[in-house]
């Protein structure tokens, strides 16, 4: 547990959340300050920061609970669709650094734009694809 991060304190009870799920592992609560109403937020109870310091384990045990849970805010809340959504660092726009996943209902009229799109140039495509494939572990 960190002291100072917000999602430890509600993992141990220090803080209240309206909590939806919880296991020995991850727990799952509703967004304060949700994108749409519903929008459900799930966390690893011990503090990871991000994806990069996730166990294997943890993150398909995450995923686990996501998608059990992405079904469940669907049809609770009479959405079209969700979104599942990780920030992970700074620049990608993680506010709390301590890992967690965003599930969104989303619906036809909501006004939500999704993220714009861009091309590669001829043979860019090859070269960043060769940059990700040399990183994989």
């Amino acid at each position: 547990m960190n002291s100072d991060c917000i999602f430890c304190k509600i993992a141990a009870g220090e803080v209240p959340a309206t909590k939806i799920y919880e296991d020995a592992e991850v727990l799952a609560f509703m967004n304060l300050h949700p994108t749409n109403k519903g929008q459900v937020l799930v966390i690893p109870k011990d503090h990871v920061e991000n994806i990069y310091g996730l166990s294997e384990e943890m993150a398909a045990r995450m995923m686990l609970v996501v998608k059990k849970l992405a079904i469940a805010v669907k049809n609770g809340v009479d959405a079209d669709g969700v979104n599942l959504i990780m920030n992970n660092e700074e620049a990608a726009g993680q506010q709390i650094f301590h890992a967690h996943m965003h599930i969104i209902p989303r619906f036809n009229d909501d006004g939500l734009k999704s993220w714009p799109a861009s091309d590669y140039l001829e043979g860019e495509i090859e070269e960043w694809g060769e940059k990700v494939k040399k990183e994989i572990m």
